[in-house]
C-alpha cells in the first residue's frame, strides 16, 4: 500500500514528464522566434503536489529575447490533459494522435494551435511508452488488482484506464472497476465516455453508500454523524435512491447497493435502511469488507454474480451526435435534475 501511494510505478512521474515537456517546447519555440505567431497559450504546467502557491504563476521573467511576460499555473498531475488522454487511449498510436490533437493556445488570428504543430507527439508519446502499461498488483489476500491510470472526475471522467479494463475482462470471468464521484458525476462519465471505447457495457453495477453519509446529506450536523438517527437517514435516503434511479432508469442498468459497514452503524438504522430500499425493489448488500476482508463481501459478491445474468436494457444519456449543447441539457436534466427551462439563459 505504501508503495502504490508513493512513486509505484512511476507512471505518474512520467505523465508529468510528458505535460511539461510540451510546456517547455511551447517555450522554446517562442524564444526561437515563434514561427507559428502563437498569441495566447492555454496549455498548463503540472506537478504532482497538491501545492496551492504555484496554481497561479508568472513566468518569462528572465528579460530574454522574445520573452515576455504571462500568466501561467500549475495543474495537479492526475488532473491533467495528458491523464485524462492517457486513460482513453487504446494503444501508442491512438495515444500520439490524441496528443497531437491537444490545443495549446491561439494564434494572433484567433486560430487554434495544436501539439502537432510544434512536432511534440512524438517526444511525448515516448515518455509515456512504459507508463502505458497497465500495472499487475496483488491484494492483502493475494488475488490479482490492475492498477493502471486515474484522472480526476471533476475535470476529465474519472476511470482508470481503456487498456487496463480490457486486459481485465481477457483474464477473469469478472472484471470489477470503479467511478469516480458517485453515481451521477462519475458513473455518467464512465458509461458515456469510457464505455464507447470498451467491447462490452457493464452486466451490474455496485452503488456504494454509508448510513454516515446518507445521515449527513439529510441534513445531520457532522460532529453528531456517528450519533443513532432515524430522523435524518429517512431523508437521506432520497439521495441514494436518485443515484439509484440514474442507474436503473436513465442507463437501464441492473444495480445492488453495498453499504460499507462503520462500528458506529446501529443495528436499528441497517435495518430500517434495509427495509426501505427491499420496499423500492432494490438489491441491498451489507459489506464488511474493512473490517473482515474478503470473507466480509462474500453476499455482496454472490448478488453480484446473480445480478450479472439478468439482462439489461443499457442505453447511453445522449448520443455523440447530439450537439454539445443537446448533450448538456441531457445530463442536466436526466442525471442532475435540472429543469430545461433554466438552461442556457
Amino acid at each position: 500500500m505504501d508503495e502504490i501511494n508513493l512513486h509505484f510505478t512511476g507512471d505518474i512521474h512520467a505523465i508529468t514528464s510528458a505535460n511539461n515537456l510540451l510546456s517547455a517546447i511551447i517555450d522554446n519555440h517562442i524564444f526561437q522566434g515563434n514561427e507559428l505567431e502563437i498569441d495566447k497559450v492555454i496549455w498548463k504546467r503540472c506537478v504532482d503536489l497538491n501545492d496551492r502557491a504555484l496554481r497561479k504563476v508568472q513566468i518569462c521573467l528572465s528579460g530574454e529575447k522574445n520573452a515576455v511576460p504571462r500568466e501561467d499555473g500549475f495543474d495537479i498531475t492526475v488532473a491533467s490533459e495528458i491523464m485524462a488522454i492517457f486513460c482513453l487511449a487504446e494503444d501508442l498510436n491512438d495515444l500520439k494522435k490524441r496528443i497531437g490533437n491537444i490545443v495549446i493556445g491561439y494564434n494572433k488570428k484567433g486560430k487554434e494551435i495544436r501539439a502537432r504543430d510544434l512536432k511534440a507527439e512524438g517526444a511525448m508519446t515516448v515518455l509515456l511508452k512504459d507508463a502505458f502499461k497497465p500495472n499487475l498488483v496483488q491484494t492483502l489476500e493475494n488475488t490479482p488488482a490492475i492498477i493502471h491510470g486515474g484522472p480526476f472526475a471533476n475535470i476529465a471522467h474519472g476511470c482508470n484506464s481503456v487498456i487496463a479494463t480490457k486486459m481485465g475482462l481477457k483474464l477473469a470471468d469478472y472484471c470489477i472497476t470503479e467511478a469516480g464521484f458517485g453515481a451521477d458525476l462519475g458513473a455518467e462519465k464512465f458509461l458515456d465516455i469510457k464505455s464507447r471505447n470498451l467491447p462490452k457495457t457493464p452486466d451490474a453495477v455496485v452503488c456504494v453508500a454509508t448510513i454516515k453519509a446518507l445521515k449527513y446529506h439529510g441534513g445531520m450536523p457532522i460532529e453528531n454523524i456517528k450519533e443513532e438517527n432515524i430522523e435524518y437517514l429517512e431523508k437521506g435516503i432520497h439521495n441514494l435512491l436518485k443515484h439509484i434511479d440514474n442507474l436503473k432508469n436513465v442507463f437501464g442498468l441492473n444495480v445492488i447497493v453495498g453499504i460499507n459497514k462503520y462500528t458506529t452503524d446501529t443495528d436499528k438504522e441497517i435495518d430500517y435502511l434495509r427495509t426501505k430500499l427491499e420496499e423500492k425493489g432494490v438489491n441491498i448488500s451489507l459489506v464488511e469488507a474493512w473490517a473482515k476482508g474478503g470473507k466480509g463481501a462474500i453476499d455482496l459478491a454472490e448478488k453480484v454474480a446473480t445480478l450479472c445474468e439478468k439482462q439489461s436494457n443499457f442505453k447511453y444519456c445522449y448520443e455523440l451526435k447530439d450537439s454539445i449543447k443537446q448533450k448538456i441539457e441531457k445530463i442536466a436534466t436526466k442525471i442532475y435534475g435540472a429543469e430545461r427551462s433554466r438552461i442556457y439563459r
